[in-house]
């Protein structure tokens, strides 16, 4: 009896841990309320608790628009919450922490050069 409570709770465990949240294109140009100043946008795969992707900043202020960037990451414990790191091909980097709750993220950027916005809500494009 014992070894069968074990097992299920192993089983519970391993399939709360395989839940990919980050997978899929995310970005903020559906925001009703947001400025469109900008435009951010992640492409973001998820292994496990590994993030690796792509993200761009594009505008019609030339100055603002960024380029291709490397997102490299990973997630914590729970699964809801992410440490990113965004790199440009010149070295520049800046990190940020990812939030999903109720299919939007809640992107903070908590430090490094001002490659994206402060915050940002982003909603699911595609998977």
């Amino acid at each position: 009896m014992r070894k069968i409570i074990l097992f299920i709770l192993f089983i519970s465990f391993s399939a709360y841990s395989q839940t990919n949240q980050f997978n899929g294109t995310w970005s903020n140009e559906n925001c009703k309320s947001c400025s469109k100043e900008y435009i951010l946008n992640l492409n973001i795969a998820q292994s496990n608790n590994k993030i690796y992707g792509t993200a761009e900043v594009t505008s019609k202020d030339e100055k603002l628009n960024s380029g291709i960037m490397e997102i490299t990451g990973y997630v914590y414990v729970l699964g809801d919450k992410a440490q990113i790191t965004i790199k440009t091909k010149d070295g520049a980097s800046a990190t940020a922490v990812l939030l999903v709750n109720d299919g939007v993220i809640q992107l903070s950027k908590r430090g490094g050069s001002d490659l994206i916005p402060k915050e940002a809500i982003l909603t699911k494009l595609s998977e």
